[in-house]
């Protein structure tokens, strides 16, 4: 029995151009490029591209949420016991009993100085015709 082998190779498909470009986006992808080389110096320049370009281009809704100052004038200033004194002005408190000087004060202060503080003391200045100017209060955290 006289068998005949083929020895004809079968032809192999000629490498496209698409299984090379995948490759290539393939090794962009998972950044297999050496320093210094032409593809390395492509991802760097494109990622450079990105950076400095798409903030013109695409909002990232990234700017700070813009505070309104509190309506009042506050000036902080240390104080020599250890705590804050906080000169407020007298336009802000429009109330006459003692307590709601102090809650309309603490309302004023606890936005800027945080929940934890206490008023020690306060003290109305008043002008010469007898109103108040400010108040100067004084806090402990």
């Amino acid at each position: 029995m006289n068998q005949t082998e083929a020895s004809t190779p079968i032809p192999q498909a000629p490498a496209l151009g698409l299984s090379v470009a995948w490759r290539t986006i393939r090794s962009y992808v998972l950044w297999s490029y050496e320093r210094g080389s032409f593809h390395y110096d492509v991802m760097v320049t494109l990622i450079l591209l990105f950076v400095f370009f798409t903030p013109y281009s695409i909002n990232y809704k990234d700017k700070p949420i813009e505070q309104n100052p509190h309506p009042t004038g506050v000036s902080v200033l240390p104080d020599t016991q250890g705590g804050f004194l906080y000169e407020i002005e007298g336009a802000a408190i429009s109330a006459r009993d003692d307590a709601e000087v102090r809650d309309q004060l603490l309302g004023i202060i606890e936005p800027i100085a945080g929940a934890a503080v206490t008023i020690r003391h306060y003290q109305a200045v008043h002008d010469s015709k007898g109103r108040v100017v400010t108040y100067k209060v004084w806090v402990r955290r």
